[in-house]
């Protein structure tokens, strides 16, 4: 009797052991089945710090203080990858936001009807990409219309602007608060679109049942203080201010902008 009770035992741990296996196999291949959702939050900080509008005096590596009052990029493109290495593409009618640190709701990106599976790199554009240009004014769909609410355009003939960085700054020879503006886009030849790509620090599980949310902090600091160090005080035009919207400065600035996002950490709730 007590050798056939601890057979018995022996074969219900043996199949738990399987059915686990089965479980886990489930978790890492392709048999995960149906479609979720996945958040993208933009969580705008000045390096160490969290940002904060007009009142928040913020030190460059150049000792110049910055006083922020506008900080706007668009987001576009977004492609999402698998463990397995495969990917999914947004559909481009549904791939462009602005992210505005004046509105809150703005910083989540809701992505739905994503594939369900363990996803472990997030890639996105800075801008709108010269395709999409390329389509016209009537081809840009809401997106044209959002823009110019959110003041991201010259206007339809000199383009998009793929980020908006504006406020006031002073230096050791600039001694009152002077006006800086810094936008980027399509200035002659260079289109200044860029993409970026993120590695998750752990896997984003989308499920019927789950919907990850991914953590990215924005470092608007990297904007000209990151490898690409672009001093106001040199660019200051007397009763004009700082203002940086084309020239060298731009392409060095677009650089910068690889060094801008990290993934802080992935919620799987």
């Amino acid at each position: 009797m007590k050798f056939q009770f601890k057979t018995i035992i022996a074969a219900l741990a043996i199949t738990f052991a399987c059915a686990s296996c089965s479980n886990d196999d489930d978790d890492t291949t392709n048999t995960i089945t149906g479609e979720g959702s996945i958040g993208l939050e933009f969580d705008n900080v000045f390096g160490s710090a969290n940002l904060i509008l007009d009142t928040q005096v913020n030190t460059t590596s150049q000792d110049e203080n910055l006083k922020i009052s506008d900080a706007k990029y668009i987001v576009s493109n977004i492609v999402l990858t698998k463990a397995d290495g495969s990917t999914y593409t947004v559909p481009k009618s549904q791939s462009y936001f602005i992210v505005d640190e004046a509105d809150e709701a703005s910083q989540m990106i809701e992505l739905s009807n994503i594939p369900a599976g363990n996803y472990t790199k997030v890639k996105f554009g800075i801008g709108v990409d010269q395709e999409q240009f390329n389509l016209g004014a009537t081809g840009q769909g809401d997106f044209l219309t959002l823009a110019q609410a959110k003041g991201m355009m010259w206007s339809w003939s000199a383009g998009y602007k793929f980020v908006k960085f504006e406020g006031t700054f002073t230096s050791a020879t600039v001694a009152t608060d002077t006006e800086f503006m810094v936008h980027t886009g399509q200035t002659g030849t260079d289109y200044n679109y860029t993409e970026i790509t993120l590695n998750l620090p752990e896997q984003a599980t989308v499920r019927t049942t789950i919907t990850p949310d991914v953590h990215i902090f924005a470092d608007v600091a990297k904007i000209i203080d990151g490898t690409n160090k672009v001093k106001l005080t040199d660019n200051n035009m007397g009763g004009m201010g700082a203002m940086i919207m084309g020239g060298a400065n731009l392409p060095l600035i677009t650089a910068n902008l690889s060094g801008m996002f990290t993934v802080n950490h992935v919620h799987n709730d």
